[in-house]
């Protein structure tokens, strides 16, 4: 018999408040089953095991992707809690980012239901995007420097990115590209310098591929296709959902449309009409922006990463 619904929670997402006690408490209120994680445990084993109908994970963008997966094989209907740092698949649904506890309605028998899209590269499912060069580089840099246990993590490695000015050289769908960033969205994005924006929908059965040149990267060469095939000259680095990844060549990048039954509250509930960056949002990315470009300009004096067999 299949439980009616489950909830995984991370811990480690998240900013305090409300803590993960808060909101596994809130969910058990409303007859929902929770699982907190612990160090290492795969939420998608966790989730499959379960066999639940309803299927939600409290965590950020980065923990998604993998109990989407589950709910998609299993057909059961997914649940987004926003519980990470940025939230960027929580905003571009409608979901207020600063209100975990109020998307757990969309548990509730009255929650609505859609259909949207995802990607996946190989065997792995994005909600969000997937991208190459010069961002990844910064997310693999960062991740081997939070193992480190290294402070400032993410300046350190946009100042060691900066050491490096390596450009892609790859072929998308065998046409030749030289560039700093190679981003592939599920759906389309407002795309500025570093700066992910907000996608008005997510049930296009599109994807959109972005290609940057420049050490600097300003402006962006765009298609759209159902999907892409990215070949490089040896397997490169990647950041999928904002998490690091190895990737064999040639990349394949497919849609996935309709394939996700997601729930959201009912009207009125923790959704929100116009899911575009508020202006504390923006002074903040401009912020990051001006920071990562001075970054570049004058980056830190230091030793370069360990190489590995991964293309920058």
């Amino acid at each position: 018999m299949r439980t009616q619904a489950l909830l995984l929670v991370n811990p480690r997402s998240g900013d305090g408040s409300p803590g993960p006690d808060e909101v596994t408490a809130a969910a058990r209120k409303l007859g929902v089953e929770t699982h907190l994680l612990e160090k290492g445990e795969d939420p998608a084993e966790v989730a499959r095991a379960a066999g639940a109908g309803i299927l939600g994970m409290a965590g950020g963008d980065g923990s998604l992707a993998a109990v989407a997966q589950v709910a998609i094989d299993t057909d059961a209907a997914f649940v987004c809690v926003p519980f990470g740092t940025r939230n960027h698949f929580a905003r571009d649904v409608g979901l207020d980012r600063d209100d975990p506890v109020a998307a757990l309605a969309a548990f509730l028998d009255d929650a609505a239901e859609r259909r949207i899209d995802v990607g996946r590269v190989g065997d792995r499912l994005f909600v969000n995007n997937l991208s190459l060069g010069v961002y990844a580089q910064l997310v693999h840099r960062r991740e081997r420097r939070r193992r480190r246990g290294e402070a400032l993590a993410r300046l350190k490695a946009l100042a060691a990115v900066a050491r490096h000015r390596h450009t892609l050289h790859a072929t998308v769908d065998g046409d030749p590209v030289r560039a700093r960033v190679i981003f592939v969205g599920n759906n389309r994005y407002e795309l500025s310098l570093f700066t992910v924006g907000e996608r008005e929908r997510l049930d296009a059965g599109e994807l959109h591929l972005w290609t940057a040149s420049g050490w600097l990267p300003t402006a962006w060469d765009e298609r759209t296709g159902r999907s892409f095939e990215i070949a490089t000259a040896a397997r490169v680095r990647a950041a999928v959902d904002g998490e690091p990844l190895v990737l064999d060549t040639p990349v394949v990048v497919e849609s996935l449309p309709g394939a996700l039954r997601l729930r959201l509250p009912s009207e009125g509930g923790a959704m929100h009409d116009n899911p575009r960056a508020t202006e504390e949002e923006q002074e903040q990315a401009q912020t990051d922006r001006q920071n990562e470009e001075e970054s570049m300009r004058y980056p830190s004096e230091g030793q370069p990463d360990p190489p590995d067999d991964a293309e920058e």
